[in-house]
């Protein structure tokens, strides 16, 4: 199999409302997301996918979720509280946001926005820090 990857950054804040430390409180992250696509051949020109149309698709559903916003566990109580003050809602999980749920949760999402169009997504790889990540893999 071939693969390639793009990265797509984008801000958001969390918090972990069960955290024992200070994640239990609202914070932010440059988060950065390796997308990896995946074929067993190559297109006419000899490419996976054109870089272009994961930013196009996944950028662009990021873009309009999760860039410049709040990511909250649906039972965060502060959800109504941040959603006063934010031009942009809130983007509510049906998890904890912890890096593995993210990684995982946006591993989903690609998928349903490549595959339809013949691209298999074989990993997302999502970085909270520069220094911490976690994967999900087909």
């Amino acid at each position: 199999m071939r693969t390639c990857t793009k990265r797509i950054e984008f801000d958001a804040g969390h918090r972990l409302t069960q955290h024992e430390s200070k994640c239990a409180n609202v914070h932010g992250h440059r988060w950065f997301l390796d997308i990896t696509c995946g074929a067993e051949s190559l297109d006419s020109i000899g490419r996976v996918i054109d870089f272009g149309e994961i930013k196009r698709w996944v950028g662009s559903w990021i873009d309009e979720h999760l860039d410049h916003t709040y990511i909250a566990y649906e039972k965060d109580p502060l959800i109504d509280s941040i959603n006063r003050f934010n031009r942009k809602p809130v983007h509510i999980v049906p998890f904890e946001p912890t890096s593995e749920n993210m990684a995982k949760y946006l591993f989903e999402i690609s998928r349903g926005l490549l595959e339809p169009r013949g691209v298999q997504v074989v990993q997302v790889r999502l970085y909270e820090t520069p220094s911490s990540y976690a994967e999900f893999r087909a």
